[in-house]
């Protein structure tokens, strides 16, 4: 059996979104001996994005995939240590802190957590082959796109009628699709709904519903299967565009035996310090949709990943010497 090697860094950053990548080049730059680790998909999940119409600076559009070349490109003029790798396991006891990934072992006195989330799917076969082509987790990211078209939203909670909202000043028409008879949504945001449906009167509601097949011509949605628990019934309705809303759920387990964790998402400033993205652990920080429940967008993170590099510096200045 091979032995694994072992590499240690003043700074490790896990994750690869606009969180990670961002935090690498800030460390880089306070000349912080950085490594960063890329995880199973670099880039995050913007890489799924087609096109991109509101990130500052790109007013003609830009894909997902491109942002995020462009970002580990910024990474790299710096001389980061980008790894691809997988970490599986942590132990956050003492200083150096130890990660145990797929490929090596690190060690590092200071760490940033970036691993995002991921959305909850439908688990439906037809989802994999039309992501990015009409199915989308995103409504502010991709509704621009649907303009005075047909599409749908599933889910029945806060983040589905927001993006259903949204979308009706946007699109034709908005289906919205709920497995259960009311929603968990809050009081404040199911009146909105109704009001929305008064005002606009394109939004339509499918209650007890949900969707069993997304169909298309392989390149784009043009129709998603609905089945009825109240008679058994079956609906084909005509969509360009799906968005689903029944969740994310942050890439936190791992650190959960050393780190606080609140509903998934990883707690910070919990000392209401200075060093606003610094967890339960001195040393060790959250940035990105890991630790934000509420913004979860690509310039947010961006920023927070900022953050988290101006705190991480701040943590080995006074902590130990840097180079």
């Amino acid at each position: 059996m091979a032995e694994i090697k072992k590499q240690y860094a003043q700074l490790i950053i896990i994750g690869s979104g606009p969180a990670g990548y961002t935090a690498a080049i800030y460390s880089a730059r306070s000349n912080i001996d950085t490594i960063l680790i890329t995880g199973s998909q670099p880039g995050g999940q913007l890489v799924q994005t087609n096109e991109i119409e509101n990130w500052p600076g790109d007013y003609n559009h830009i894909s997902g995939m491109t942002l995020m070349d462009r970002m580990l490109c910024h990474v790299k003029k710096f001389s980061v240590n980008v790894i691809r790798d997988v970490i599986k396991s942590v132990n956050f006891k003492k200083n150096p802190f130890n990660l145990i990934g797929e490929e090596r072992t690190y060690s590092s006195q200071a760490i940033i957590i970036a691993t995002g989330s991921y959305a909850k799917l439908l688990n439906i076969t037809s989802e994999n082959l039309y992501m990015g082509k009409g199915i989308s987790t995103c409504a502010v990211c991709d509704g621009f796109f649907y303009k005075n078209q047909i599409v749908a939203v599933v889910g029945g909670g806060n983040s589905a009628l927001e993006e259903v909202i949204y979308l009706s000043n946007i699109a034709k028409t908005v289906y919205l699709i709920h497995r259960r008879d009311q929603f968990r949504a809050d009081k404040l945001l199911i009146d909105r709904l109704y009001e929305k449906i008064k005002i606009k009167n394109n939004i339509i509601i499918y209650f007890n519903s949900i969707i069993i097949d997304i169909l298309g011509n392989k390149k784009s949605v043009n129709k998603i299967k609905v089945f009825s628990n109240v008679d058994n019934t079956i609906k084909y309705l005509n969509v360009s565009g799906l968005f689903i809303a029944i969740g994310h759920i942050p890439n936190s387990q791992i650190f959960s035996k050393y780190i606080d964790i609140h509903n998934n998402y990883v707690k910070i400033n919990n000392n209401k310090n200075y060093m606003k993205t610094q967890t339960n652990i001195p040393g060790i920080f959250a940035a990105g949709d890991v630790s934000d429940s509420v913004y979860k967008q690509a310039i947010t993170a961006a920023a927070s990943g900022c953050m988290a590099a101006i705190d991480a510096e701040k943590y080995l200045n006074s902590s130990f010497k840097l180079k």
